[in-house]
C-alpha cells in the first residue's frame, strides 16, 4: 500500500518540479532577435580550515553544498557557481567574471591562521596594512565598486580586530563584528526573520540550531542596511539576542549580506531554512530574482 507523503515530503517534491520547470524554461527558443541572458556566475571563497574541530568551521564543505544549491535553485536565470579553497579573492581577472562573491573563512585573530581576507592582527600594527595589502585591497574595493558586485560574508570572516580591516568591511557590509565587544557564545537560537519584506527572506520560517553564532554586531544607522533575522540564545548569560543577519544596498548599487551562522557543519543538512535562506541571499547579491516561494532548498544528490 503506498504511504502518504509527508508534508515535508511534498514540498520538497514540489521544489523538484519547479527546478526542472525553470530549466525547462531556459532552454526554450527564445523570441527572435532576443539575445540569452549570459548565466550568472558566482565565486565561493572557502578556508582553509585551520580552526575547530572536524564538523566546526567547515568552510569547504559548506560551500560546495551551497553551490550545489545555487545551481538547482529554481531561480529563473542559469547560475554557474565557482568554489575556491585557501585563497583570497585578490585575482581581479578572475573576479571581473563574478556577479556576486562569497567569502566563509578566518578572521585575523590567531596568527598561524590564513585569514579570508586580511592579514592576521599580530602581522600588522594593528592599525594599518603594508603596501601590498593596502593596494589589493583598494583594487578589491574598485572592482566591487565599479562592476557593483554582490558580496556575501559569513561567521568568522567578521572577526577583524585590525582598525583598518573593521572600516574596509564596514564601508562593504554597512555594519561590524566587533572582538571583544561583540560576542558569539554557543548556545541553541531561536531564529526568527525580521518581518521586513525582503526578497532574502521569500519562503523563510523560523528554525532553531546549536549554533556558534556571531552576534551583537555594531550596527549604526544607515538607510541601505535591512535587518533580515534576529536570534535569541536559550541560556540568559548569552544575552536576549538581536540582529545576526542584514541585507545591505551598498552606496556604489551593489548589494551585500552578512550571516552570523555557519559554524557547525550538520546544520546545513538539519535545517532546510538555513539552506534557502542563504540560497536567497547569493542570489539576491547577485541580482537574480529570488523565487516567490524562496530557492529550492534540496539537499545535494549525495546527502
Amino acid at each position: 500500500m503506498r504511504r502518504m507523503a509527508s508534508g515535508e515530503d511534498k514540498v520538497k517534491w514540489i521544489g523538484r518540479i519547479l527546478a526542472g520547470a525553470a530549466m525547462l524554461l531556459a532552454a526554450l527558443p527564445l523570441p527572435a532577435g532576443t539575445a540569452p541572458l549570459p548565466p550568472v556566475r558566482i565565486l565561493l571563497f572557502a578556508g582553509p580550515k585551520q580552526h575547530g574541530p572536524p564538523g566546526r568551521h567547515e568552510y569547504e564543505k559548506d560551500l560546495r553544498e551551497i553551490a550545489w544549491m545555487l545551481e538547482h535553485s529554481g531561480a529563473n536565470r542559469m547560475v554557474r557557481a565557482q568554489v575556491i579553497v585557501g585563497e583570497k579573492p585578490r585575482d581581479l581577472a578572475l573576479l571581473e567574471q563574478a556577479d556576486a562573491i562569497v567569502i566563509d573563512g578566518n578572521g585575523d585573530w590567531l596568527k598561524r591562521e590564513t585569514g579570508a581576507l586580511f592579514p592576521q592582527y599580530a602581522q600588522t600594527d594593528g592599525l594599518n596594512y603594508d603596501a601590498e595589502t593596502t593596494a589589493a585591497l583598494t583594487a578589491f574595493d574598485a572592482l566591487l565598486k565599479r562592476r557593483k558586485t554582490g558580496l556575501v560574508v559569513y561567521h568568522y570572516t567578521m572577526f577583524v580586530d585590525n582598525r583598518a580591516g573593521r572600516i574596509w568591511l564596514s564601508n562593504w557590509l554597512g555594519g561590524a563584528w566587533i572582538p571583544y565587544v561583540s560576542h558569539n557564545p554557543v548556545d541553541t537560537w531561536a531564529i526568527r526573520p525580521s518581518g521586513a519584506k525582503h526578497p532574502i527572506l521569500n519562503g523563510v520560517k523560523p528554525w532553531t540550531p546549536r549554533e556558534e553564532m556571531y552576534a551583537r554586531y555594531f550596527l549604526p544607522d544607515n538607510p541601505g542596511r535591512t535587518l533580515l533575522l534576529t536570534a535569541k540564545p536559550a541560556s540568559a548569560a548569552n544575552g536576549s539576542g538581536g540582529p545576526v543577519a542584514w541585507a545591505y544596498q551598498r552606496p556604489d548599487g551593489g548589494r551585500s549580506m552578512v550571516w552570523g551562522g555557519n559554524d557547525f557543519h550538520d546544520n546545513m543538512h538539519l535545517f532546510p531554512q538555513q539552506r534557502r535562506f542563504l540560497v536567497n541571499g547569493i542570489l539576491w547579491a547577485a541580482g537574480v530574482e529570488v523565487p516567490r516561494g524562496g530557492a529550492n532548498d534540496q539537499m545535494p544528490p549525495e546527502y
